[in-house]
């Protein structure tokens, strides 16, 4: 497939290893080019997402396994697709799935939540569970 990367603007970090990443808010979304694979982050499955993370607000993902596998794929697409990953306010599960694609691209757990309140957001990952579970993650958890 041939590359097709996000330009620069607002919502995309550049990853470490040079892919591109939008974060969103599914109730203020970004203009600009659409993104041609979509995670929602949500307690509830939406119609319009291609890939689900079954994930309240304020908390942690329903299943690890199943986050970090839809996470890990969101990653491997970026390298030639515009993926993009939105929950409600585009600040805490958003931010806490990018330190996790962070890390898959290079960045060390310890500084994932850092790295992406630097390149993405400054309020991005907002509770101590969020932070605790971005932490915790290491590369050689990966499917």
């Amino acid at each position: 497939m041939s590359l097709d990367r996000w330009p620069l603007g607002p919502g995309v970090i550049e990853l470490p290893d040079g892919r591109r990443v939008r974060g969103a808010s599914r109730r203020n979304p970004h203009p600009g080019p659409p993104a041609t694979y979509r995670i929602a982050l949500r307690a509830r499955r939406p119609a319009d997402a291609d890939a689900w993370v079954r994930w309240p607000d304020f908390r942690l993902p329903a299943s690890d396994e199943q986050a970090l596998r839809v996470l890990t794929e969101a990653w491997q697409r970026a390298a030639h697709e515009r993926v993009e990953i939105a929950c409600g306010g585009g600040k805490g599960r958003t931010g806490t799935a990018l330190a996790i694609i962070a890390i898959l691209s290079g960045v060390s757990p310890g500084d994932a939540v850092g790295w992406v309140r630097e390149h993405y957001d400054p309020r991005a990952v907002e509770t101590q569970w969020q932070r605790r579970w971005v932490r915790r993650f290491h590369r050689a958890e990966q499917p």
